[in-house]
């Protein structure tokens, strides 16, 4: 069954997700559909910790830090409507794959980050997503996720 959630706001990410400032890159999330697909959004800000070394002057958006915001858009989904709980497994990213930097992103940029599942067996969830800045393609990728039991 497919359900449909207009946004997923900032506070309710905090009760998923386990990450904090400053590795908390996803702001909020939209047109989720159960075990599909999502769009995790970010406002890309001149106060970001790591434009001051990247680069003096000419800031640029690290397109790891792109690629794992489009894995914390995915973690949520799991936690979400993937039958993951966020007090009895974490969500961990487990590789890339096909990556591809399209385009700079810099201070003043919104995000928008759609990632859908393409794969779903033994714990381990397969995604593709892309990253648009100011509705430009800036990366795109496929990757893998697994819940794992908390200790």
């Amino acid at each position: 069954m497919t359900s449909v959630s207009d946004r997923i706001e900032h506070q309710e990410i905090l009760t998923l997700l386990p990450h904090r400032y400053p590795f908390l890159l996803i702001d909020a999330a939209e047109d989720y559909k159960a075990g599909e697909s999502i769009v995790g959004l970010k406002a890309v800000t001149a106060n970001e910790p790591f434009f001051p070394g990247h680069f003096p002057g000419n800031p640029v958006m690290p397109g790891v830090l792109m690629i794992e915001a489009m894995a914390q858009a995915g973690a949520v989904l799991m936690y979400k409507t993937l039958d993951v709980r966020p007090d009895a497994a974490t969500v961990f990213f487990m590789g890339t794959d096909k990556v591809r930097f399209r385009s700079p992103v810099r201070p003043g940029m919104m995000l928008r980050m759609p990632v859908s599942v393409t794969a779903a067996r033994h714990g381990v969830f397969k995604f593709k997503g892309e990253v648009f800045a100011d509705g430009v393609r800036a990366v795109q990728a496929e990757f893998s996720a697994k819940a794992v039991e908390n200790l």
